[in-house]
């Protein structure tokens, strides 16, 4: 069962209503009640008056200073995570240049080596960490551009899955030994893709206190589950990039794939950030996140490059599994958001639009090759 942003917030308040201080005075303090026309003793109301206990403004100014404290903390632990995010894109940048493999990048009269396979995986994962750019010029987002927002992200990211299908049920190489054809592994990977992305959903719904930086409960599930989604559809790309390179057209194909995918990871860093930034994450952390949803992409290429022959038969299930599961998250989790913060019209229009634009992208960087 979907559970809805609005179904959340009514349990939040519900959960909140039910925590809040109860302001009625202690029996304690107002004493026994007194018969009709009695007037409390001395005794009794010289303990309700000097009891601050019940005083409602005692507990509003304990209150006050709490959420003070909390807010101050809140601001600190901000700094510290801006600090962290920036020292992780200093080191991103430094890997980038100690890495560069000099005068062998691109030159086809060399075979390629691991080396060059690793940099151009590399140079493909940090460009998804651009797609954050076009919101940088963005302060804040209402909730009617949010939802806007998770409607473009949702129409990104179905254009994805719908290559990645099409990629897997025609994929055909001679060195490919699978008696079962692309289309079946296809469906195999997709299926799989589906059922491993409803477990992970399963299992960060039962762990509602998972937390990360400051933020937490659904805003945080639907965080971890839109990355994890796309970190797992980059180990096919990884692969792909490394059997391209490994493959009979060696270091003119790895080098095509390669720059491609980088040109397409940006609008999928794009879709990743709009998700992103208007669940308070700062943009520099986004980025991160970004880079960190491609890292697959050096790690897998590298051993697809060597063992060329043993992925081969996988990735067409690959690329079902990570088509399946993005698939899934784009219409049960991204659209619904979408639809609630905006209406079906705007929902269609953006999705669709975005779709397209997609497509239209995929389809001129391979006319182009």
């Amino acid at each position: 069962m979907v559970v809805t942003r609005r179904q959340r917030q009514a349990a939040e308040d519900a959960n909140i209503n039910a925590d809040e201080y109860d302001l009625n005075v202690p029996v304690s303090a107002a004493g026994k009640t007194s018969k009709k026309g009695e007037e409390p003793s001395p005794k009794q109301h010289d303990h309700a008056h000097h009891d601050h206990r019940g005083c409602p403004a005692h507990l509003l100014k304990e209150a006050t200073n709490g959420d003070s404290k909390t807010k101050e903390n809140e601001e600190n632990e901000s700094q510290l995570s801006q600090m962290i995010s920036y020292g992780i894109i200093l080191l991103l940048a430094f890997i980038t240049y100690a890495t560069y493999p000099g005068n062998t990048l691109g030159n086809k009269g060399l075979d390629p080596t691991i080396h060059t396979v690793f940099y151009y995986g590399w140079i493909s994962a940090i460009s998804t960490g651009f797609g954050v750019l076009p919101l940088c010029f963005v302060r804040e987002m209402k909730e009617y551009w949010i939802g806007v927002s998770n409607a473009i992200a949702a129409g990104m990211m179905c254009a994805a899955s719908y290559s990645l299908f099409v990629e897997g049920c025609t994929f055909h190489d001679d060195n490919d030994d699978s008696t079962i054809s692309p289309v079946i592994r296809t469906a195999i990977g997709c299926a799989m893709g589906l059922l491993f992305i409803l477990g992970t959903k399963s299992f960060l719904d039962s762990h509602e206190d998972v937390k990360v930086g400051s933020l937490s409960g659904a805003d945080t599930r639907k965080i971890l589950l839109i990355v994890f989604v796309m970190t797992l559809h980059s180990f096919s790309e990884g692969v792909g990039i490394g059997v391209s390179f490994g493959g009979e057209h060696g270091n003119e194909l790895g080098v095509f794939i390669s720059a491609s995918l980088a040109v397409h990871n940006i609008p999928e860093g794009l879709a990743v950030a709009i998700v992103l930034l208007p669940r308070k994450v700062s943009k520099a952390t986004a980025a991160i996140w970004c880079v960190v949803t491609s890292l697959p992409q050096p790690l897998m290429a590298v051993p697809a490059f060597i063992f060329v022959h043993s992925f081969l038969p996988l990735l067409p299930v690959g690329l079902g599994f990570a088509g399946g599961a993005m698939m899934w998250v784009a219409f049960m989790e991204l659209l619904l958001e979408a639809y609630e913060d905006t209406d079906m019209v705007t929902t269609g229009v953006a999705s669709t639009l975005a779709l397209g634009v997609m497509l239209a992208v995929q389809r001129t960087i391979e006319d182009n090759h």
